[in-house]
């Protein structure tokens, strides 16, 4: 059988239609099929012998090292008992030191008010010298020149600012006996403020309440008052004078 041209290029384009339009079918591999169950039964199988495995190296590891959860349990049941003896000890030395700082406390608080005792005695005692030096100087001049005096006159801080307590004796000496007098304390403070000296006279005459500084006595008087000058003055002296019918009978000037 002959093959001419034409049979050649029939057979030609026939294969060029096999490739274009043919269907060719792709390569299948073929596995065997495992059911979902049989894998999980053996992924459990693995983590439990994983686990097995963790276990038993762990407690090799434990006995190893001397580890045993009995002494362990013992000495952690023996350091908890010691832990709570020592907080009931430590319960009662801040008890123990909370009851020394009171009685410190208390101690202290006593010293301070016997040391204000103290203090008030001491001036007491010193007032009691004054009056028992005054009485003497008095029963001295019984007879001699008549008159009257001031005694002890003292000035000091009261605390606040500007403000100052005043104390004095005024008394009656020589002469009868049943001599009285009447009038006031007047007294003349000079101050120093701005750099500038000044005075200011008690009480003033537009004062309302200057009869507090009225006075009488036959023997004697004690004066004890308080008086106010500016913050920002300073006081330098104080005059204290007894004033009967616009005259001044005596007087005493006390320097701070």
């Amino acid at each position: 059988m002959r093959w001419t041209y034409a049979d050649s290029r029939l057979a030609i384009t026939l294969r060029r239609l096999r490739s274009r339009f043919g269907i060719s079918a792709p390569r299948v591999a073929v596995r065997t099929h495992i059911p979902w169950y049989w894998r999980a039964l053996a992924t459990i199988a693995v983590l439990s012998i994983s686990i097995a495995l963790a276990g038993w190296i762990y407690d090799a590891g434990r006995k190893i090292a001397g580890f045993d959860v009995r002494e362990t349990a013992q000495e952690m049941a023996v350091l908890r008992d010691r832990v709570a003896e020592l907080e009931q000890e430590n319960t009662q030395m801040r008890a123990l030191a909370n009851a020394g700082e009171s009685t410190v406390q208390i101690e202290r608080t006593a010293q301070q008010q016997l040391a204000i005792q103290v203090k008030a005695l001491e001036q007491e005692n010193g007032r009691l010298k004054e009056d028992l030096a005054f009485f003497e100087n008095m029963a001295a001049a019984e007879g001699k020149e008549t008159g009257f005096t001031i005694n002890q006159l003292r000035v000091e801080p009261n605390g606040d600012p500007g403000k100052y307590r005043y104390r004095l004796l005024a008394a009656a000496q020589g002469g009868k006996k049943d001599r009285e007098f009447r009038g006031s304390v007047q007294l003349v403070i000079s101050l120093q403020q701005g750099g500038k000296s000044a005075k200011m006279i008690l009480p003033a005459q537009d004062d309302p309440a200057k009869q507090r500084f009225n006075i009488s006595f036959k023997h004697f008087h004690r004066v004890d008052g308080t008086f106010q000058v500016p913050i920002a003055a300073q006081v330098t002296s104080v005059e204290a004078r007894l004033v009967q019918d616009g005259i001044t009978r005596a007087s005493q000037t006390f320097s701070l």
